[in-house]
């Protein structure tokens, strides 16, 4: 069965990286959604201190990535990747359900 959304390499470690760092022992990461900006909806990213009983579950190479139950239809078949630029780093989501942004690129709809 194919995971809910796939984690790039980049990404992968970058989230090893802010596990590590943290300061304190965490199940993994959780990724969600949340009404937003102008068109909509934004991906969060949060430290998830135990799991919930409907999060959908990614695990790999050691690292577990929660989706919240509310955000899963939303992202199936999503890239999450990681890109450090010279003016910006940050985590970037590719998502094929995405039928528009808004202009500065925080939100979208689906």
């Amino acid at each position: 069965m194919k995971a809910p959304i796939e984690v790039t390499e980049a990404a992968l470690e970058r989230v090893k990286y802010l596990l590590e760092k943290r300061g304190k022992p965490s199940f993994g990461i959780r990724i969600g959604l949340r009404t937003k900006g102008c068109s909509g909806l934004s991906y969060t990213l949060e430290y998830a201190d135990e799991r919930h009983p409907m999060d959908e579950i990614v695990e790999k190479e050691g690292v577990t990535i929660l989706i919240d139950p509310k955000a899963t239809l939303f992202i199936l078949g999503t890239e999450m990747d990681f890109v450090e630029e010279k003016m910006q780093s940050g985590f970037v989501f590719r998502n094929p359900n995405e039928k528009g942004r808004c202009g500065c690129g925080k939100s979208f709809h689906v």
